[in-house]
């Protein structure tokens, strides 16, 4: 099982390892600190969900409703757009937008006051509670094997299962099949660079606010935080994007 990189304070300076924060154990199943930062921004999602749509009419009484209807419209647009159907649109306007949401709210929970700060003290060292989440790998694989099933089945019901197979595996001439092995790889490789990404990016992130709030605390770390800010939305709209544009090369016909 993949573990978070930790990145805290030591009685010598700051210290980067390998181990998950596990807060506990449920019928021998570890429950870390990420786990708990993702089941509670399940939770809030949920709430505003709804606390939004109690009150939807069909005609929008409110600026609330509007702004809404013009930001799922606005992204179905652009998804039918990109790949070229109204019909497709729908079909993966959902996991495209859930992919999107989830990991926005899952970095920005990350950042808000008091994530880290909370948890039981073991020997002087300090087990949090939450933890950023894409700060785990497990986390940030996960996503990339939903977004990697969705692409496969994606490609599958659009073309049928022989034909979407025939882009990796040509035995038309020595050529097609050598340029279908590379798609397959490449099509492999996506769990990698997806899940890699994220954490990669999030990680690095942390570790830079733990290190400027080691050496320069209160006031310099406060851009930094608004820059983390803005990165978590980046890298929500990266992964989605590139959730699309994959989904759009699957369901194009082989050629």
């Amino acid at each position: 099982m993949f573990g978070l990189i930790e990145t805290a304070y030591a009685a010598e300076g700051i210290s980067v390892k390998l181990a998950p924060y596990v807060v506990g154990e449920t019928f021998g199943v570890p429950i870390t600190s990420t786990m708990i930062t993702t089941w509670l921004t399940m939770g809030l999602l949920l709430v505003l969900v709804l606390v939004g749509t109690r009150r939807l009419a069909l005609v929008p009484a409110g600026r609330l409703q509007n702004v809404f209807e013009m930001v799922v419209g606005g992204v179905h647009d652009y998804m039918a757009d990109v790949l070229e159907s109204k019909q497709l649109a729908r079909t993966y306007f959902p996991i495209v937008m859930t992919i999107f949401l989830f990991v926005l709210s899952l970095n920005w929970v990350g950042l808000l006051p008091g994530v880290t700060a909370f948890g039981t003290y073991d020997l002087g060292h300090l087990t949090p509670w939450l933890y950023p989440a894409a700060t785990d790998l497990n986390i940030t694989l996960a996503f990339a094997l939903i977004a990697f099933v969705t692409i496969e089945m994606a490609g599958v019901v659009a073309l049928g299962t022989f034909r979407y197979l025939g882009k990796f595996f040509n035995f038309h001439s020595p050529l097609g099949f050598i340029i279908g092995i590379i798609e397959l790889i490449s099509e492999m490789a996506r769990l990698i660079s997806f899940s890699f990404r994220l954490f990669g990016n999030i990680f690095a992130g942390k570790t830079l606010l733990v290190v400027i709030m080691f050496f320069v605390p209160y006031v310099v770390p406060v851009p930094l935080i608004a820059f983390e800010v803005f990165v978590g939305f980046i890298q929500a709209f990266i992964f989605s994007v590139l959730t699309l544009f994959f989904i759009k090369l699957a369901v194009t016909e082989p050629h």
